[in-house]
């Protein structure tokens, strides 16, 4: 037997007698039944997935853990929340402070640190770190926050945070698979410490938001992504995974970068990185299982539409720059409608761009009028694209994104509204310095008529006495409900309809008092109830026709969905009795 097995032997022992000594004083045989009822419950797997075990819910096995890890690990690290018997089990009692502090205590701490600090990437670095000290607390302060922190922890700060990332990199929060791993990709997956993944968002980083190739430095859109899968939808941490396929960068300046992370050439193309992409697809479901969902991000426009073509009926995927934002910005769409008193039939739509956003919004207003009773014809006929040449029509090449900031000049918005009386304006690249108008400007020049949408967060604009809240069409909103219910309920392909229902529920969330508030979202502060509904709608259309994989189907959706989440308040540890007395332990000390 080496050290670590005598160590490993000798902690099980020790906690087995500190267990029954606990017992023994209680002078009941209750407490061994609750504690091997609660140690049982750590073996449950949950209905229709894969099994995990342990008392944070992933899938730590608490037998191999040393006290010293409870404080290491930022899954099971509780800060000074440890209970005292927590501390002397664990023999962690006198390396942290002597004071107890609850979890409420430490949220109003981090909510004062960030606050010190001025520049939003500093705030970005300090809930970094808190992410990787403490994780229950991080998503507890982020889910509880989400209003004054997700603009930090993802659009527009998120983008700040990707072009410096060389310089702020701590620790690694994800996967970088260069493409010099070719042939190997398998293995380098296998090096993951977590066999449990459930939800991969991964990029090349060649067009992130709308600041264009930042290569390897993309990493912190994937990670930020799969932050707001856990605070805004419950879907546990340790079943996410972000990852960059780093393929080189284009960019001079970043070659040029002594701190550029990533490999130093130029982007590699055609059939290499097809054969790439195709390895990482196919090590991912031999890794994972063929129900992962993979969210492609921030791909280029060349790439985005053929990979989501040649991928979505072999693999649960989805591109969320093409589905997510159609999604986001048809819900703002239909939630207009009542302020319009029209149907989506009877509006015409003009994109500045032909990218991955304006192609997949687009479509989706396409397959709405379908259902309001249009040919397919006759949805397209009231689609127009326009990019810096002027009318994109048949045979010309297709523009990219907009990402143009002020690209609705004053005229242009003072034109709209001649013609409309309630002109809808959705100015959504980010970040906020690619805006295509402010919201300020929206409003004044169309005498506050407009109703606006953006992708990055605006301040109130008041114009004549009149306040009004601009709606930020963030993908948010959709994308962590969508990945809520495919992976609930088992869904193998993700199909456009579900990102039509995914805007129906959030149009539907959108009450009058939004609208006349100039709001064409729900308070972001109301975005976990959003996901939920969004999930449930997902569940009920996957049950109803078939591609669920879930079973036996829940009778009741919506509990079924609530008892998948991830809980980020501290739990007592499973393996101690509720009446444990330490001997000789004054109660003051408690």
């Amino acid at each position: 037997m080496d050290r670590c097995d005598f160590e490993l032997t000798l902690s099980i022992f020790v906690l087995s007698y500190q267990l029954g000594r606990g017992c023994e004083r209680a002078g009941s045989s209750n407490h061994v039944t609750r504690v091997l009822t609660a140690m049982d419950s750590l073996h449950r797997d949950r209905i229709g997935q894969r099994p995990y075990h342990e008392h944070t819910g992933d899938n730590i096995c608490p037998s191999m853990v040393r006290g010293i890890d409870y404080l290491r690990d930022p899954r099971l690290n509780k800060g000074m929340a440890f209970t005292l018997e927590e501390r002397q089990v664990l023999g962690i009692h006198g390396l942290i402070p002597p004071r107890f502090k609850t979890q409420e205590e430490q949220v109003e701490l981090c909510v004062k640190n960030v606050a010190r600090y001025q520049e939003p990437l500093n705030k970005y670095i300090y809930l970094a770190g808190l992410q990787d000290r403490n994780e229950r607390l991080f998503y507890r302060t982020l889910s509880e926050n989400v209003e004054e922190y997700m603009p930090i922890v993802y659009t527009p700060t998120v983008g700040l945070a990707c072009q410096k990332f060389g310089l702020i990199f701590r620790r690694p929060r994800g996967l970088f698979i260069s493409i010099h791993d070719q042939g190997h990709v398998y293995d380098v997956l296998r090096n993951w410490p977590e066999s449990d993944v459930r939800a991969i968002v991964v990029t090349d980083g060649e067009r992130i938001l709308g600041l264009g190739d930042l290569g390897a430095y993309g990493m912190g859109i994937p990670v930020g992504k799969l932050a707001l899968y856990t605070a805004l939808a419950g879907i546990k941490p340790h079943q996410c995974l972000p990852i960059v396929l780093d393929v080189g960068t284009n960019r001079k300046e970043l070659l040029d970068d002594d701190f550029y992370i990533g490999s130093r050439h130029e982007r590699i193309t055609g059939e290499r990185y097809d054969a790439f992409i195709d390895e990482f697809m196919q090590a991912v479901v031999q890794r994972y299982g063929q129900n992962t969902l993979i969210q492609f991000e921030d791909f280029g426009n060349h790439n985005a539409f053929r990979f989501l073509e040649k991928y979505r009926e072999q693999y649960c995927t989805f591109n969320d720059d093409i589905q997510g934002t159609a999604s986001v910005a048809v819900a703002g769409i239909l939630a207009s409608l009542r302020e319009t008193k029209t149907k989506l039939k009877d509006h015409r739509f003009l994109f500045q761009g032909a990218g991955e956003a304006s192609i997949g919004i687009a479509n989706l207003i396409v397959m709405a009028m379908e259902e309001e009773g249009l040919t397919k014809e006759d949805a397209r006929s009231k689609i127009f694209m326009v990019d810096s040449k002027g009318l994109i029509v048949k045979n010309r090449p297709k523009g990219g994104a907009a990402a143009v900031g002020g690209v609705f000049t004053p005229e242009l918005l003072k034109d709209m509204a001649s013609f409309n009386d309630r002109p809808v304006i959705f100015a959504l690249s980010n970040p906020t310095s690619k805006a295509e108008c402010t919201a300020e400007a929206a409003y004044t020049h169309t005498d506050g008529r407009a109703v606006f949408a953006s992708g990055s967060p605006f301040d109130p604009v008041t114009l004549k006495g009149k306040t009004y809240i601009p709606g930020q069409g963030n993908n948010a909103y959709i994308f962590p409900g969508v990945a809520l219910g495919v992976i609930c309920t088992g869904v193998h392909h993700i199909q456009d309809e579900l990102f039509l229902l995914a805007a129906k529920a959030l149009a539907d969330m959108v009450t009058d008092q939004d609208l006349a508030q100039g709001r064409l979202y729900p308070p972001l502060s109301d975005i976990r109830k959003c996901s939920l509904k969004i999930a449930k709608y997902i569940a009920e259309h996957a049950y109803k026709t078939g591609i669920a994989s879930t079973y036996p189907e829940p009778q009741d959706k919506s509990l079924f969905i609530k008892q998948q989440l991830y809980d980020y308040n501290y739990d007592t540890l499973s393996a101690l009795p509720s009446t444990w007395e330490w001997p000789d332990m004054p109660n003051s000390h408690k």
